[in-house]
């Protein structure tokens, strides 16, 4: 009885199979973000070998996993180079279209506190030499 069934390293597959947790991903650097991403795709591309050759349906069942584990990994190195951005912009005049609030057209057109505040000289003068007068009824 020299047969033994054959392990995860003999078959080629990978050990990543619980859900990752988006906070540990966060904590990683890019460098490693890039590493897991490419062996989680190297993962996908296993699977769906498996599915075409007619695979177990435990590993059909992990092809859902793997696609969000994916994308979990795709979203936070995104978020960490959006951040990253908005860190490098913080205190410019000038800050690119994607990095500004999107809000509605119409506000953004609008103009700004400051300059709904500014008066004209002429209004200025206006308001200084006919104020409002107050009065108070005595009773």
């Amino acid at each position: 009885m020299g047969f033994t069934q054959p392990t995860k390293e003999t078959r080629g597959e990978s050990f990543t199979m619980a859900r990752i947790k988006v906070h540990e991903l966060r904590d990683k650097s890019k460098s490693d973000l890039q590493n897991q991403l490419q062996d989680l795709k190297a993962e996908l591309a296993l699977l769906r070998v498996a599915k075409v050759t007619g695979g177990a349906p435990n590993k059909l069942s992990k092809i859902k996993v793997v696609r969000k584990s994916i994308a979990q990994v795709l979203t936070v190195t995104s978020q960490k180079q959006k951040s990253a951005l908005r860190e490098a912009y913080k205190n410019k005049k000038f800050i690119p279209l994607d990095l500004r609030p999107k809000k509605t057209r119409a506000i953004r057109r609008r103009l700004t506190k400051h300059q709904l505040s500014l008066k004209t000289e002429r209004e200025k003068k206006k308001e200084m030499y006919f104020p409002i007068r107050k009065y108070a009824i005595k009773v």
